[in-house]
């Protein structure tokens, strides 16, 4: 990485880029629907995952698949698996972003707490769910 200079962006990374912006701009209704997610679910179906072919939609990751998929890439995602081993819902958002062969983790801590975030976007999680695909799905073609 050379800083202070910009290198060409690839058509193949573009989206990560359109994914940071867009984690930047609704990080609060990202930390509402990862603390919605959780009182739902706990971590009984896996990592929050954003599957962004065709159409951006979330998803559950299995830590068994993930698990799986670091293996295949010789150990490369350990420091993904620690994240998502050591996962603080209450405290933190951890996503894992599926696109173009790639992933990429989505790791934060808002401000206000998930739980927080929650009750302030005040919806509930199929409206975030809808909401936040629409979003992404207009910042990808964008």
């Amino acid at each position: 990485m050379i800083f202070g200079t910009t290198q060409p962006e690839s058509p193949n990374n573009q989206w990560r880029r359109q994914l940071d912006q867009f984690v930047k701009v609704h990080q609060l209704e990202l930390a509402a629907l990862a603390w919605g997610l959780w009182l739902e679910n706990g971590d009984t179906q896996g990592t929050i995952g954003i599957d962004l072919q065709p159409q951006p939609r979330f998803v559950y990751c299995p830590k068994e698949a993930i698990e799986k998929l670091n293996e295949s890439v010789e150990n490369r995602l350990q420091e993904v698996l620690g994240i998502i081993e050591h996962y603080q819902p209450e405290v933190e958002v951890v996503m894992v972003a599926i696109g173009k062969e790639q992933i990429k983790l989505i790791h934060y801590e808002p401000q206000p707490a998930p739980p927080e975030c929650f009750a302030e976007v005040g919806k509930d999680v199929d409206s975030l769910l809808n909401m936040l695909e629409q979003g992404l799905s207009e910042e990808l073609q964008g």
